[in-house]
């Protein structure tokens, strides 16, 4: 039995856990506990499973805690997974990771000495969208990607937000939260291991000092050049949340992912536009769980994790700092 400890759920994608936990082909896992600084919270998650809320992250994990999920305040992740790495656990975590660079580097070091895996929940990887996508792509029809055009709008939903989350020291900015999977899935489209990073924000559009509601991140690789729009600004009548989108550009032809809408538009040098069908897609939490279950390390490693976060974290600096440009390595010093 796997034994697995939720610390910190302050964000709804925490269920991604246990509702993989509560399907009748799901076995070989068990739920010890649940932390999380709010006793409310912690009770609300632990009573759906009959199991205990802590009072504290450390005697929960002095419970010979395998696999910590993590998914609480954002300022609280990067010392969450650091505790959780250092009681021998490995790490299955919401993003963002970590809302800072220290942080990032101490998780990383961490995880090297503990020699435990940091997997980051990027559920886009396994939506069916692009996975269609991602086997025209390595089938050659697009031939060489070169750009890469993504949009991340979401709606605020102001009224259901905690208070920390127009907290610019518990936040982390917006491109640190919502730059993650586009960037991810870019590169899975487009591999680096370097390039330059630069972020911007709009001027706060919001009464709360300090949160920005429109960034973007743009990434030039030595092949392609990436940019990452993402906002708070999906018009509240919207009929979806985030109509998310990714359009690849490619020496053979091109590709439109609409992510919202559950379609690929593909069109090349000798085929016009074509939908494609889409395979059967991964629920969020589906291979990290199999994975860690076999024994085997998941499709979002810790190299991965490390990277993307890193590059999202320098995304935000670089929109901190007037836009400057940013080295990224895949494996920074």
């Amino acid at each position: 039995m796997l034994r697995i400890a939720i610390i910190g759920a302050a964000h709804p994608h925490v269920d991604y856990v246990p509702d993989e936990l509560t399907r009748s082909d799901r076995d070989g896992f068990v739920l010890v506990g649940v932390h999380d600084p709010d006793p409310a919270v912690a009770e609300h998650h632990a009573a759906r499973f009959g199991v205990p809320a802590f009072d504290r992250a450390d005697d929960l994990l002095a419970e010979g805690i395998d696999l910590a999920v993590i998914a609480g305040v954002y300022g609280a992740r990067g010392s969450d997974v650091v505790a959780a790495l250092r009681a021998g656990a490995h790490v299955l975590a919401d993003k963002p990771l970590c809302i800072s660079l220290a942080e990032l580097d101490e998780i990383e070091a961490a995880a090297a000495e503990a020699d435990r895996t940091v997997s980051l929940l990027l559920e886009k990887r396994g939506y069916p969208e692009t996975l269609a996508a991602l086997a025209v792509v390595e089938a050659g029809e697009l031939g060489d990607i070169v750009g890469i055009t993504s949009s991340g709008p979401h709606k605020l939903n102001r009224a259901q937000r905690p208070a920390w989350f127009f907290d610019p020291a518990q936040y982390g900015g917006i491109l640190t939260d919502l730059s993650v999977h586009d960037l991810d899935a870019a590169l899975l489209f487009a591999p680096a291991d370097e390039g330059v990073i630069r972020g911007a924000v709009s001027a706060p559009l919001d009464a709360t000092q300090g949160f920005a509601r429109y960034g973007v991140a743009t990434l030039t690789t030595p092949t392609a050049v990436v940019s990452s729009e993402v906002s708070w600004l999906t018009p509240q009548a919207s009929d979806v949340h985030g109509d998310y989108r990714l359009r690849l550009v490619g020496t053979r032809g091109t590709a439109e992912i609409f992510w919202a809408r559950g379609r690929v538009e593909v069109t090349t040098g000798d085929q016009p536009m074509r939908v494609l069908d889409l395979p059967e897609g991964r629920r969020p939490a589906q291979e990290a769980l199999d994975a860690f279950a076999a024994g085997r390390t998941p499709e979002v490693g810790t190299r991965d994790s490390i990277a993307v976060t890193r590059l999202a974290l320098l995304a935000q600096a670089s929109a901190d700092r007037g836009g400057e440009a940013l080295a990224w390595s895949r494996d920074a010093d």
